[in-house]
Protein backbone atom coordinates (compact mmCIF):
# COMPACT_ATOMS: atom_id res chain seq x y z
CA UNK A 1 0.00 0.00 0.00
CA UNK A 2 1.29 3.43 -0.96
CA UNK A 3 1.28 6.62 1.08
CA UNK A 4 -1.98 8.47 0.49
CA UNK A 5 -2.38 12.19 1.06
CA UNK A 6 -5.74 13.96 1.22
CA UNK A 7 -5.07 17.48 -0.04
CA UNK A 8 -7.18 20.65 0.27
CA UNK A 9 -6.72 23.91 -1.66
CA UNK A 10 -8.73 27.13 -1.16
CA UNK A 11 -6.26 29.99 -1.58
CA UNK A 12 -8.30 32.05 -4.05
CA UNK A 13 -11.47 31.20 -5.99
CA UNK A 14 -11.18 27.43 -6.51
CA UNK A 15 -12.40 25.03 -3.86
CA UNK A 16 -10.42 21.84 -4.43
CA UNK A 17 -9.61 18.47 -2.86
CA UNK A 18 -7.57 15.53 -4.11
CA UNK A 19 -6.14 12.20 -3.06
CA UNK A 20 -2.54 11.59 -4.17
CA UNK A 21 -0.60 8.35 -3.72
CA UNK A 22 3.19 8.25 -3.37
CA UNK A 23 3.57 11.81 -4.60
CA UNK A 24 2.99 11.05 -8.28
CA UNK A 25 -0.24 9.07 -8.67
CA UNK A 26 -3.38 11.25 -8.58
CA UNK A 27 -6.35 9.11 -7.50
CA UNK A 28 -8.80 12.03 -7.59
CA UNK A 29 -8.70 15.77 -8.26
CA UNK A 30 -11.96 17.61 -7.61
CA UNK A 31 -12.21 21.34 -8.40
CA UNK A 32 -15.14 23.69 -7.92
CA UNK A 33 -14.43 26.90 -9.84
CA UNK A 34 -16.01 30.23 -8.93
CA UNK A 35 -15.04 32.04 -12.16
CA UNK A 36 -18.64 32.64 -13.23
CA UNK A 37 -19.43 34.22 -9.85
CA UNK A 38 -16.60 36.76 -10.09
CA UNK A 39 -16.70 37.55 -13.82
CA UNK A 40 -19.42 40.18 -13.41
CA UNK A 41 -17.16 42.05 -10.95
CA UNK A 42 -14.11 41.94 -13.24
CA UNK A 43 -12.03 40.02 -10.69
CA UNK A 44 -12.13 37.95 -7.52
CA UNK A 45 -14.18 39.43 -4.65
CA UNK A 46 -12.58 37.99 -1.46
CA UNK A 47 -15.75 38.00 0.65
CA UNK A 48 -17.75 36.16 -2.03
CA UNK A 49 -14.92 33.68 -2.51
CA UNK A 50 -14.75 32.89 1.22
CA UNK A 51 -18.50 32.35 1.54
CA UNK A 52 -18.58 30.02 -1.46
CA UNK A 53 -15.64 28.01 -0.05
CA UNK A 54 -17.63 27.50 3.17
CA UNK A 55 -20.58 26.30 1.13
CA UNK A 56 -18.64 23.89 -1.09
CA UNK A 57 -15.65 22.60 0.92
CA UNK A 58 -17.34 19.54 2.48
CA UNK A 59 -18.94 18.49 -0.82
CA UNK A 60 -15.61 18.75 -2.65
CA UNK A 61 -13.75 16.71 -0.01
CA UNK A 62 -16.42 13.98 0.01
CA UNK A 63 -16.33 13.80 -3.79
CA UNK A 64 -12.53 13.51 -3.87
CA UNK A 65 -12.53 10.68 -1.31
CA UNK A 66 -15.34 8.84 -3.13
CA UNK A 67 -13.68 9.19 -6.53
CA UNK A 68 -10.45 7.79 -5.08
CA UNK A 69 -12.35 4.92 -3.45
CA UNK A 70 -10.72 5.93 -0.19
CA UNK A 71 -12.00 6.54 3.32
CA UNK A 72 -10.43 8.82 5.91
CA UNK A 73 -9.09 5.75 7.69
CA UNK A 74 -7.00 4.93 4.58
CA UNK A 75 -5.37 8.37 4.45
CA UNK A 76 -1.85 8.77 5.88
CA UNK A 77 -1.96 12.56 6.22
CA UNK A 78 -4.01 15.66 5.44
CA UNK A 79 -2.21 18.37 3.46
CA UNK A 80 -3.58 21.89 3.07
CA UNK A 81 -2.58 25.19 1.50
CA UNK A 82 -2.00 27.72 4.29
CA UNK A 83 -0.47 30.51 2.21
CA UNK A 84 0.03 32.64 0.26
CA UNK A 85 -3.45 33.70 -0.83
CA UNK A 86 -6.61 35.45 0.34
CA UNK A 87 -6.75 35.17 4.11
CA UNK A 88 -10.49 34.42 4.34
CA UNK A 89 -10.32 31.82 1.60
CA UNK A 90 -7.26 30.16 3.13
CA UNK A 91 -8.93 29.96 6.55
CA UNK A 92 -11.77 27.85 5.18
CA UNK A 93 -9.40 25.18 3.83
CA UNK A 94 -7.12 25.28 6.87
CA UNK A 95 -10.07 24.92 9.26
CA UNK A 96 -11.47 21.98 7.31
CA UNK A 97 -8.08 20.25 7.17
CA UNK A 98 -7.42 20.71 10.88
CA UNK A 99 -10.86 19.35 11.75
CA UNK A 100 -10.40 16.26 9.57
CA UNK A 101 -6.87 15.61 10.83
CA UNK A 102 -8.01 15.86 14.45
CA UNK A 103 -11.14 13.75 13.98
CA UNK A 104 -9.34 11.02 12.03
CA UNK A 105 -6.18 11.10 14.15
CA UNK A 106 -4.01 11.82 11.10
CA UNK A 107 -0.97 14.09 10.75
CA UNK A 108 -1.50 17.59 9.35
CA UNK A 109 0.92 19.03 6.77
CA UNK A 110 0.76 22.70 5.80
CA UNK A 111 1.78 23.40 2.20
CA UNK A 112 3.02 26.56 0.49
CA UNK A 113 0.77 27.29 -2.50
CA UNK A 114 3.67 28.31 -4.76
CA UNK A 115 5.64 25.18 -3.88
CA UNK A 116 2.48 23.30 -4.82
CA UNK A 117 2.48 24.88 -8.28
CA UNK A 118 6.10 23.81 -8.78
CA UNK A 119 5.25 20.27 -7.63
CA UNK A 120 2.50 19.97 -10.28
CA UNK A 121 5.29 19.14 -12.73
CA UNK A 122 5.99 15.83 -10.96
CA UNK A 123 2.51 14.47 -11.70
CA UNK A 124 2.87 13.98 -15.46
CA UNK A 125 6.66 13.73 -15.60
CA UNK A 126 7.65 10.73 -13.52
CA UNK A 127 11.27 11.14 -14.62
CA UNK A 128 11.56 14.72 -13.30
CA UNK A 129 13.65 15.11 -10.17
CA UNK A 130 15.47 18.09 -8.66
CA UNK A 131 17.58 20.05 -9.26
CA UNK A 132 15.87 22.20 -11.89
CA UNK A 133 14.93 25.82 -12.56
CA UNK A 134 11.22 26.67 -12.45
CA UNK A 135 9.44 29.73 -13.80
CA UNK A 136 6.37 30.32 -11.60
CA UNK A 137 3.99 32.77 -13.28
CA UNK A 138 0.49 33.46 -11.97
CA UNK A 139 -1.93 36.27 -11.16
CA UNK A 140 -0.11 37.17 -7.98
CA UNK A 141 3.40 35.83 -8.49
CA UNK A 142 6.29 35.85 -10.95
CA UNK A 143 9.23 33.95 -9.50
CA UNK A 144 12.26 32.15 -10.85
CA UNK A 145 12.94 29.36 -8.39
CA UNK A 146 15.95 27.06 -8.21
CA UNK A 147 14.54 23.75 -6.96
CA UNK A 148 17.53 22.24 -5.19
CA UNK A 149 15.62 19.32 -3.67
CA UNK A 150 12.01 18.30 -3.08
CA UNK A 151 11.72 20.61 -0.07
CA UNK A 152 14.55 23.04 -0.76
CA UNK A 153 13.94 26.17 -2.83
CA UNK A 154 15.92 29.30 -3.63
CA UNK A 155 14.32 32.34 -5.29
CA UNK A 156 16.61 33.49 -8.09
CA UNK A 157 14.38 36.17 -9.58
CA UNK A 158 11.10 37.89 -8.72
CA UNK A 159 8.82 40.63 -9.98
CA UNK A 160 9.51 44.17 -8.83
CA UNK A 161 5.90 45.27 -9.32
CA UNK A 162 3.04 43.62 -11.25
CA UNK A 163 3.03 39.85 -11.64
CA UNK A 164 2.69 38.52 -15.19
CA UNK A 165 -0.87 37.31 -14.65
CA UNK A 166 -1.85 40.61 -13.08
CA UNK A 167 -0.57 42.44 -16.17
CA UNK A 168 -2.61 40.09 -18.39
CA UNK A 169 -5.77 40.84 -16.39
CA UNK A 170 -5.27 44.61 -16.50
CA UNK A 171 -4.55 44.72 -20.24
CA UNK A 172 -7.50 42.39 -20.93
CA UNK A 173 -9.76 44.80 -19.04
CA UNK A 174 -8.34 47.78 -20.96
CA UNK A 175 -9.13 46.26 -24.36
CA UNK A 176 -12.58 45.13 -23.28
CA UNK A 177 -12.01 41.39 -22.87
CA UNK A 178 -13.04 41.15 -19.22
CA UNK A 179 -12.14 38.53 -16.60
CA UNK A 180 -10.31 36.16 -16.53
CA UNK A 181 -7.82 38.03 -18.68
CA UNK A 182 -5.11 35.45 -19.32
CA UNK A 183 -7.08 32.90 -21.39
CA UNK A 184 -8.91 35.64 -23.28
CA UNK A 185 -5.72 37.48 -24.26
CA UNK A 186 -4.16 34.14 -25.30
CA UNK A 187 -7.13 33.36 -27.55
CA UNK A 188 -7.38 36.81 -29.15
CA UNK A 189 -3.60 37.05 -29.66
CA UNK A 190 -3.76 34.09 -32.06
CA UNK A 191 -5.59 36.41 -34.48
CA UNK A 192 -3.05 39.23 -34.16
CA UNK A 193 0.50 40.12 -35.21
CA UNK A 194 2.95 39.96 -32.27
CA UNK A 195 5.27 42.40 -34.07
CA UNK A 196 2.58 44.97 -34.93
CA UNK A 197 3.31 47.26 -31.97
CA UNK A 198 6.67 47.78 -30.26
CA UNK A 199 6.08 47.48 -26.52
CA UNK A 200 9.00 47.61 -24.03
CA UNK A 201 10.85 44.64 -22.54
CA UNK A 202 12.03 45.66 -19.08
CA UNK A 203 15.31 44.36 -17.66
CA UNK A 204 16.62 45.14 -14.17
CA UNK A 205 20.35 45.84 -14.50
CA UNK A 206 21.42 45.00 -10.95
CA UNK A 207 19.14 41.92 -10.82
CA UNK A 208 19.25 40.18 -14.23
CA UNK A 209 16.66 37.51 -13.32
CA UNK A 210 14.06 39.92 -11.88
CA UNK A 211 10.93 41.05 -13.73
CA UNK A 212 9.04 44.31 -14.09
CA UNK A 213 5.74 44.51 -15.96
CA UNK A 214 4.26 47.82 -14.75
CA UNK A 215 6.07 49.77 -17.48
CA UNK A 216 4.75 47.42 -20.14
CA UNK A 217 1.22 47.71 -18.74
CA UNK A 218 1.52 51.53 -18.79
CA UNK A 219 2.85 51.44 -22.36
CA UNK A 220 -0.20 49.48 -23.50
CA UNK A 221 -2.59 51.85 -21.71
CA UNK A 222 -0.77 54.88 -23.17
CA UNK A 223 -1.01 53.38 -26.66
CA UNK A 224 -4.75 52.80 -26.26
CA UNK A 225 -5.32 56.29 -24.83
CA UNK A 226 -3.27 57.84 -27.64
CA UNK A 227 -5.36 56.05 -30.24
CA UNK A 228 -8.57 57.20 -28.55
CA UNK A 229 -7.41 60.83 -28.36
CA UNK A 230 -6.40 60.85 -32.02
CA UNK A 231 -9.54 58.94 -32.91
CA UNK A 232 -7.47 56.22 -34.53
CA UNK A 233 -8.90 52.72 -34.61
CA UNK A 234 -6.61 50.08 -33.18
CA UNK A 235 -6.61 46.34 -33.78
CA UNK A 236 -7.38 44.59 -30.48
CA UNK A 237 -5.84 41.33 -31.67
CA UNK A 238 -2.59 43.11 -32.56
CA UNK A 239 -2.51 44.82 -29.16
CA UNK A 240 -3.10 41.47 -27.40
CA UNK A 241 -0.48 39.65 -29.49
CA UNK A 242 2.16 42.40 -29.13
CA UNK A 243 1.61 42.74 -25.38
CA UNK A 244 1.68 38.96 -24.87
CA UNK A 245 4.91 38.63 -26.86
CA UNK A 246 6.56 41.34 -24.73
CA UNK A 247 5.70 39.40 -21.56
CA UNK A 248 6.76 36.06 -23.06
CA UNK A 249 10.10 37.40 -24.33
CA UNK A 250 11.14 38.54 -20.84
CA UNK A 251 9.91 35.38 -19.07
CA UNK A 252 11.71 33.14 -21.56
CA UNK A 253 15.00 35.07 -21.63
CA UNK A 254 15.30 35.33 -17.84
CA UNK A 255 14.35 31.66 -17.31
CA UNK A 256 16.79 30.23 -19.85
CA UNK A 257 19.62 32.51 -18.68
CA UNK A 258 19.00 31.58 -15.04
CA UNK A 259 19.09 27.86 -15.84
CA UNK A 260 22.32 28.15 -17.82
CA UNK A 261 24.03 30.45 -15.30
CA UNK A 262 23.17 28.12 -12.39
CA UNK A 263 24.34 25.00 -14.17
CA UNK A 264 21.04 23.10 -14.24
CA UNK A 265 19.96 21.12 -17.29
CA UNK A 266 16.21 21.15 -16.63
CA UNK A 267 13.69 23.99 -16.91
CA UNK A 268 10.03 23.86 -15.83
CA UNK A 269 6.95 26.09 -15.96
CA UNK A 270 4.31 26.44 -13.25
CA UNK A 271 1.35 28.62 -12.30
CA UNK A 272 -1.73 29.86 -14.13
CA UNK A 273 0.24 31.77 -16.79
CA UNK A 274 2.08 28.51 -17.58
CA UNK A 275 -1.02 27.45 -19.50
CA UNK A 276 -0.47 30.32 -22.00
CA UNK A 277 0.09 28.67 -25.38
CA UNK A 278 2.58 31.28 -26.66
CA UNK A 279 4.69 31.05 -23.50
CA UNK A 280 4.83 27.26 -23.73
CA UNK A 281 5.73 27.39 -27.41
CA UNK A 282 8.50 29.99 -27.03
CA UNK A 283 9.91 28.52 -23.80
CA UNK A 284 10.08 25.07 -25.39
CA UNK A 285 11.94 26.39 -28.44
CA UNK A 286 14.37 28.43 -26.33
CA UNK A 287 15.02 25.53 -23.94
CA UNK A 288 15.73 23.12 -26.79
CA UNK A 289 18.06 25.66 -28.42
CA UNK A 290 19.95 26.00 -25.10
CA UNK A 291 20.15 22.22 -24.63
CA UNK A 292 17.76 22.18 -21.67
CA UNK A 293 15.11 19.57 -20.88
CA UNK A 294 11.74 21.34 -20.66
CA UNK A 295 8.74 20.40 -18.53
CA UNK A 296 5.27 21.87 -18.00
CA UNK A 297 1.98 20.60 -16.57
CA UNK A 298 -1.31 20.20 -18.44
CA UNK A 299 -3.49 23.35 -18.23
CA UNK A 300 -5.78 21.81 -15.57
CA UNK A 301 -2.71 21.40 -13.34
CA UNK A 302 -1.46 24.96 -14.01
CA UNK A 303 -4.48 26.63 -12.46
CA UNK A 304 -5.21 26.17 -8.75
CA UNK A 305 -5.90 22.53 -7.84
CA UNK A 306 -5.43 20.20 -4.88
CA UNK A 307 -3.46 17.48 -6.69
CA UNK A 308 -0.38 19.71 -6.73
CA UNK A 309 -0.85 20.36 -2.99
CA UNK A 310 -1.02 16.60 -2.43
CA UNK A 311 2.28 16.13 -4.25
CA UNK A 312 4.05 18.85 -2.28
CA UNK A 313 2.41 17.53 0.89
CA UNK A 314 3.70 14.02 0.21
CA UNK A 315 7.33 15.12 -0.06
CA UNK A 316 6.98 17.29 3.06
CA UNK A 317 5.38 14.35 4.93
CA UNK A 318 8.16 11.98 3.83
CA UNK A 319 10.74 14.52 5.05
CA UNK A 320 9.12 14.37 8.49
CA UNK A 321 7.36 17.72 8.35
CA UNK A 322 4.25 17.99 10.53
CA UNK A 323 2.09 21.00 11.30
CA UNK A 324 0.44 21.66 14.68
CA UNK A 325 -3.33 21.95 15.01
CA UNK A 326 -2.69 25.64 15.74
CA UNK A 327 -1.69 26.08 12.06
CA UNK A 328 -3.00 29.41 10.80
CA UNK A 329 -3.49 30.98 7.39
CA UNK A 330 -0.49 33.06 6.24
CA UNK A 331 -1.57 35.22 3.29
CA UNK A 332 1.98 36.53 2.67
CA UNK A 333 3.84 33.25 3.09
CA UNK A 334 7.16 33.17 1.21
CA UNK A 335 8.68 30.26 -0.70
CA UNK A 336 10.89 28.16 1.57
CA UNK A 337 9.30 29.40 4.80
CA UNK A 338 8.23 26.74 7.27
Amino acid sequence: MGIKILAIESSCDETAAAVVEDGRNVLSNTIYSQIDLHTIYGGVVPEIASRKHVEKINQVIKHALAEAGTGLQDIDAVAVTYGPGLVGALLVGVSAAKSLAYAAGKPLVGVNHIEGHISANYIEHSELEPPFMCMVASGGHSHLVLVKDYNEYEIIGRTRDDAAGEAFDKVARAIGLGYPGGPKVDKLAKEGNPEAISFPRAHVDEAPYDFSFSGLKSAVLNYLNGCDMKRIEYNRADVAASFQQAVVDVLVANSVNAAKDHGVKKLALAGGVASNSRLRECMKAAAESAGLEFYYPSPILCTDNAAMIGVAGYYAYMAGERSPLSLNAMPNLKIGER
